[in-house]
């Protein structure tokens, strides 16, 4: 059994960050209901890439699992429709800005008078109150604002953004954190909760170690390129046949560093020793690493380093990452039969329970595929119903 098999969750949340979270519910067993504007559903539906049939490549990757109902929230009949789903739901999840379900009759309040052990995680840019409350923001927004994008790139280039939308994605994992927190919270107490999470917030507790340096030096960490402000050596340099290696050992690694590359003369060096005097001396170690890894092929000095212990990885690019044996051997990537696309690849949940592989990937639903059977399974509306409730633009 998988560890969330009866749990239902009712998804008001759209494009990445709420659906990511909704996602991995879904393939720890949750029974995920994504509630959609009938009018063209989740915005991520028209994203790019597009596939051959006309579905979005960007919402397979974060809607796999779940049903679709198709339902017009700003419609009375709608949002009665919409509580009597959150009647029978463990946990909510919306992206809204503050005071939109409000408006509906949907917020917290309301909807726990009739279902106290509601789970209710409200995920937006910049929480609940505050000063920027009713902002709107998008992934690149908060990586600017919270310092990430000032971190990111080398010191004599400008800022940049990381490589994957760092916001969004780390956003995911908390509301997941949350509806998970929430739910064990319940059995404790017996009743749910309203969760506030703010994509701002998750961005700005990512510079724990930053941070640490501010508070500890007074000193505003900058960019790095892929050095580590703390630690020498801890950089990627470039090998003779044009690639790239990243190196990053601690003082237990330097010798045998020294003796793979042949830097005899620093290994004997007693203020490189520790970190301390190498971090000291940066720009004479990161020299004179960068000129003997240049003599190296890369496949081959990696080999060298971790058989001598020295963690080192190659700098591979998405394909090579995706190809790589260790992706293949844990089964990282999996594959769905969607009714349109046919067969399509996906990543997996990475967790592994004891006994078990890693959950297996569903397809992503069709717009509006389960509105009929779920209104029937929930709440009990039969052909003719249904039939009006499309007629007017209900669902």
């Amino acid at each position: 059994m998988r560890p969330l098999a009866g749990v239902r969750v009712v998804d008001f949340s759209r494009v990445l960050a709420g659906p990511m979270a909704t996602q991995v519910l879904a393939e720890l067993g949750a029974e995920v209901i994504k509630v959609e504007r009938p009018d063209g559903g989740d915005e991520a539906r028209r994203f790019e890439p597009r596939l051959p049939a006309g579905e979005s490549a960007y919402f397979f990757a974060f809607n796999r699992g779940k049903r679709s109902v198709t339902l017009n929230l700003a419609t009375p009949r709608g949002q009665e429709i919409a509580r009597g789903l959150a009647r029978q739901a463990d946990v909510l999840v919306e992206n809204f800005l503050p005071g939109a379900m409000e408006r509906r009759g949907l917020g917290y309040a309301a909807l726990a008078e009739e279902n106290p052990g509601l789970v209710y995680v409200s995920a937006t840019g910049f929480g609940q109150s505050g000063p920027y409350a009713d902002r709107k923001g998008y992934d690149t927004v908060f990586q600017a604002l919270s310092g990430v994008m000032a971190l990111t790139g080398h010191p004599d280039t400008p800022p940049a953004k990381a490589g994957v939308p760092i916001a969004d994605l780390t956003s995911g994992l908390w509301i997941a954190i949350a509806a998970l927190a929430g739910l064990a919270g319940r059995n404790g107490a017996g009743r749910g909760a309203h969760m506030d999470l703010a994509m701002m917030d998750v961005q700005v507790s990512l510079l724990a170690v930053a941070a640490a340096r501010l508070f500890a030096l007074d000193e505003d960490p900058a960019r790095t390129g892929t050095e580590h402000p703390g630690r020498v050596p801890s950089a990627a340099f470039e090998c003779k046949d044009g690639r790239w290696l990243h190196i990053s050992g601690s003082d237990p690694h330097w010798r045998p560093l020294c003796a793979v590359l042949g830097l005899d003369e620093l290994a004997a060096d007693p203020e490189l020793a520790a970190n301390a005097g190498r971090l000291a001396r940066r720009d004479r170690v990161t020299a004179a690493l960068g000129e003997a890894v240049a003599g190296w092929p890369r496949d081959e000095l990696a080999g060298a380093l971790r058989a001598a212990g020295v963690p080192a990885g190659e700098v591979h690019s998405v394909r090579e990452a995706l190809a790589d044996r260790n992706t293949a051997e844990r089964g990282m990537v999996g594959h769905f039969d969607h009714p349109s696309e046919g067969r399509f690849p996906a990543l997996r949940t990475p967790l592994r329970a004891e006994g078990a592989g890693p959950p297996e990937p569903a397809a992503p639903p069709l717009l509006g595929s389960d509105t009929e059977a779920v209104l029937t399974e929930l709440l009990g509306l039969d052909e003719a119903e249904i039939s009006r409730l499309r007629d007017e633009g209900t669902i």
